[in-house]
């Protein structure tokens, strides 16, 4: 059974970034945080803007809080800064953002294929050395704010790095990718020895296969993430965002039964405790496929579309809840928002998050 973080039935949490507080203007611009915030403006502002979005959620009524994902630049693409803070941290990486592997050599654009352009590609000219990511300093600054218990975004991970490189030393993805797995597996140790007790792993090499055709490719990504996790003594979720590029649904358009192409190969997965799965945005389509998962994993699932600035009723959420415990037990599932809140309003933001506490609530009661 999945590790308990809290003693409460259908604990709530939230996946993804929050929307930035608009006072919030620095920019880590690729330097090191201990670097960064010698300047005691931005370490200030960051530490604020912390504070801030947690005490959004725990006044949302959220049982498990996070730190919004304030630690990455509000630059590329919304999200492709994820990448980005790991590209220029970890050694191997040019500083470049170039145009994006995919769409070299296209002859027409598509709108996934200037998403991506804008998310960039990056050369991979050398080995990939550990370098100064320092999870573990965010995390202390998020729990020193923080009243519940705080969940930790690790990422982006491996093989969704690879999958943006040019590959000038490694050969592949899959050697690109193994060859990150210890700088991460360090990453999530040092996090536990700081006190964290959930990590949720964000990957989303897990969808790689779809693109390259070769079921191959799912052995290696299964074992890269078994990688990372070996040896970390704490709750692991591994995310499988089903895409939110200004709520666009790129990924899920054009693969509508995507989780249930790909989880199955990625089932036994060891060191996993949960799959941590968008569901909202489909207004729970598939959620029956979850019957299936394995019984040592649990479910953190969303049940809160973060696409639309539309805030549900909370019986809306209640019925989404009831649909997911119409095929998964209660005591395995965790509640959740769809990834990546970034582009909606904060007030909005907060209010659907109030919207999932209250949801959850009534399914309780």
């Amino acid at each position: 059974m999945a590790k308990k973080i809290v003693d409460r039935i259908l604990p709530t949490t939230m996946v993804g970034s929050y929307p930035r507080p608009h006072w919030f203007k620095h920019q880590l611009l690729g330097r090191d945080i201990r670097v960064a915030f010698k300047e005691v403006q931005h370490e200030e502002a960051y530490d604020d803007a912390v504070a801030t979005v947690i005490r959004d959620q725990e006044e949302a009524g959220l049982d498990i809080v996070t730190d919004g994902n304030m630690w990455y630049d509000d630059y590329v693409g919304v999200i492709g800064s994820f990448c980005w803070y790991m590209y220029e941290r970890i050694g191997g990486f040019e500083p470049a953002r170039e145009q994006h592997p995919s769409t070299v050599g296209a002859s027409e654009k598509t709108q996934g294929g200037e998403i991506m352009d804008d998310w960039g590609g990056v050369i991979n000219s050398g080995p990939v050395t550990r370098g100064p990511i320092r999870l573990a300093d965010l995390y202390k600054v998020a729990k020193k704010h923080a009243k519940v218990p705080v969940k930790v975004s690790v990422g982006a991970g491996p093989a969704n790095l690879a999958w943006h490189a040019y590959f000038k030393h490694y050969k592949d993805a899959r050697d690109l990718t193994m060859a990150l797995c210890p700088i991460f597996n360090q990453e999530m140790k040092d996090l536990v020895a700081a006190g964290a007790k959930y990590l949720q792993f964000e990957d989303l090499g897990a969808w790689l296969p779809l693109f390259t055709g070769n079921k191959d490719d799912y052995k290696w990504i299964r074992e890269s993430v078994e990688m990372c996790c070996d040896g970390v003594d704490a709750k692991i979720g591994w995310h499988f965002c089903f895409g939110n590029a200004w709520g666009n649904d790129i990924l899920s358009a054009n693969y509508p039964q995507g989780y249930q192409t790909v989880l199955p190969h990625l089932f036994e997965t060891k060191g996993i405790d949960e799959f941590v799965l968008d569901y909202a945005n489909r207004d729970m389509a598939g959620v029956d496929f979850l019957k299936n998962l394995p019984k040592d994993k649990g479910i953190q699932i969303g049940v809160l579309d973060i696409r639309t600035a539309a805030i549900e009723k909370p019986e809306t959420i209640a019925a989404r809840i009831r649909k997911v415990l119409a095929h998964v037990p209660a005591e395995k599932v965790t509640l959740s928002s769809d990834c990546g809140m970034k582009p909606l309003a904060r007030m909005v933001a907060k209010m659907k998050l109030k919207a999932l506490s209250d949801g959850a609530a009534i399914v309780r009661k």
